[in-house]
């Protein structure tokens, strides 16, 4: 049996953790702005109003090193991940925080919305990792198909904005 098939049943532990984070996240995180607001809501979010960021130096991980090590020898992200949405509270890392990455996970922000709790989206979300791997959960190919969608709209948007060459 692969390791990465026993990870669904870190859910309860995984969950208690999240709603931890999350709480602190949407203590001390900020809102969006009115442009990040416009992003949530074109890759599907549907309360971008309870979105919060917090940007932090390190994306906190449960386990800690330990569990870090361990879930980069099954292939998932460890400690220097630059995003992690739990529910509408979102992590980002100083240094990585771009519209793009803004973009794929405000997508799980909508996945969450659309699982209806963050155990439920957890669960979900660990499922599918252990069933697919982590590059290829479908939560995850989501989220970046979604950023990918959004910065190509952006990108041809602003072509078609700008003014012609004299």
């Amino acid at each position: 049996m692969s390791p990465l098939a026993l990870l669904p049943l870190a859910t309860p532990v995984v969950a208690a953790w999240a709603r931890w984070q999350n709480r602190r996240i949407l203590r001390d995180g900020e809102p969006l702005t009115p442009e990040q607001m416009q992003i949530a809501s074109v890759v599907g979010v549907v309360h971008p109003e309870r979105v919060r960021v917090l940007r932090v130096g390190r994306i906190p991980f449960p386990g800690g090193r330990p569990i870090d090590r361990l879930a980069r020898r099954m292939g998932l992200p460890g400690l220097d991940v630059d995003g992690l949405t739990l529910g509408h509270g979102i992590f980002m890392r100083r240094g990585a925080a771009t519209l793009r990455l803004l973009a794929h996970e405000c997508r799980h922000v909508a996945q969450f919305e659309a699982a209806g709790s963050l155990r439920a989206f957890l669960a979900d979300y660990l499922r599918q990792v252990s069933r697919h791997g982590y590059a290829d959960a479908p939560y995850e190919v989501d989220a970046r198909r979604a950023a990918a969608h959004w910065a190509h709209a952006r990108a041809n948007a602003g072509s078609l904005m700008s003014p012609a060459p004299d």
